[in-house]
């Protein structure tokens, strides 16, 4: 299944800007003039009004209060160190910095179980010790449906451990390097595309070899239409995007107000060819977290308990 019915997401406790992940994401500003409790207020205010709207068009969200201590920055992005898979198969991460290996929490999962079927937890976060790092599905873009699965190399994807994950799960690998308009390499492969059902949104010209740009093209046209995004596009948050649907099979295309106002007329006409969008305002998380809608979901796709 390319989409499911089920969001994981990570209500901030203390979220600030990462010092730790600022020198490998770009993505990251810093703002002027605001306390960190004014920040506080407004990440919770933002994550609150994502969920409700959400749960409003009827997709389910399991939601993870994080905890005080130890302080974690990033936690409302728990798509980067855990995955739930239908085949009941649950993924732990290796993480780039250490103040996000301290996310992974067993309560999480536990809130997870009490719902669906979770029959094994794969903990590869011990990778680490070798500086081998895959940070979930901000490193993997996957085609669920063609069993494919997409990644940009970088300081926080390692190719040989992506290639390696690949085979025990029997995807497909297809890895790239795309690099931004200042020619640094692209943090997450999931801010340079979403792939979703009989639609894809990349960031071609990223792609530095021309050979990985057409290979990439021609593995994502067995899934439908290309939408192109620009590297100014991209900036904005616009290949940050994620497609669910609701119990009654309906489907929305999840992204930050931010990326949908980069979006020209044409582009908003052919993703409305395929499914519904649903902006989210998540200025101030995306801005000093330097990660967008997508991130904020880790989708269960596990069998539900009856």
């Amino acid at each position: 299944m390319q989409t499911s019915d089920t969001i994981l997401m990570v209500r901030p406790a203390c979220f600030q800007f990462n010092l730790q992940t600022a020198e490998s994401n770009a993505f990251q500003k810093q703002l002027t003039g605001v306390s960190a409790a004014e920040i506080q207020e407004k990440a919770q205010a933002e994550f609150d009004a994502f969920v409700a709207k959400l749960r409003e068009k009827g997709v389910n969200v399991i939601v993870i209060d994080d905890t005080i201590e130890p302080v974690k920055p990033d936690a409302v992005f728990p798509n980067n160190w855990i995955s739930f898979h239908e085949n009941g198969l649950a993924y732990l991460y290796p993480m780039f910095t250490p103040n996000r290996r301290l996310e992974r929490r067993k309560e999480v999962i536990d809130e997870v179980r009490k719902s669906f079927y979770v029959r094994e937890v794969r903990d590869i976060s011990g990778y680490e010790d070798e500086d081998k790092i895959l940070e979930g599905t901000g490193s993997i873009v996957f085609d669920h449906q063609f069993k494919i699965a997409y990644a940009c190399t970088s300081p926080r994807t390692d190719k040989k451990l992506f290639e390696k994950y690949c085979q025990q799960i029997g995807y497909k690998p297809i890895s790239f390097l795309s690099l931004d308009e200042n020619e640094q390499e692209i943090y997450h492969t999931n801010v340079v595309m979403c792939v979703g059902e009989g639609f894809s949104v990349i960031c071609l010209n990223s792609i530095i070899s021309g050979y990985d740009r057409r290979h990439v093209m021609r593995m994502l046209q067995k899934n439908g239409d290309i939408i192109a995004i620009t590297h100014e596009q991209m900036a904005q948050f616009a290949g940050n995007m994620l497609q669910v649907h609701n119990g009654e099979g309906k489907k929305y295309l999840v992204m930050s107000q931010t990326a949908y106002n980069s979006l020209t007329n044409l582009q908003i006409e052919q993703l409305s060819k395929h499914t519904e969008i649903l902006p989210v305002s998540i200025p101030t998380i995306e801005t000093l977290g330097g990660g967008s809608a997508r991130c904020m979901m880790a989708e269960v796709f596990c069998e539900k308990k009856k």
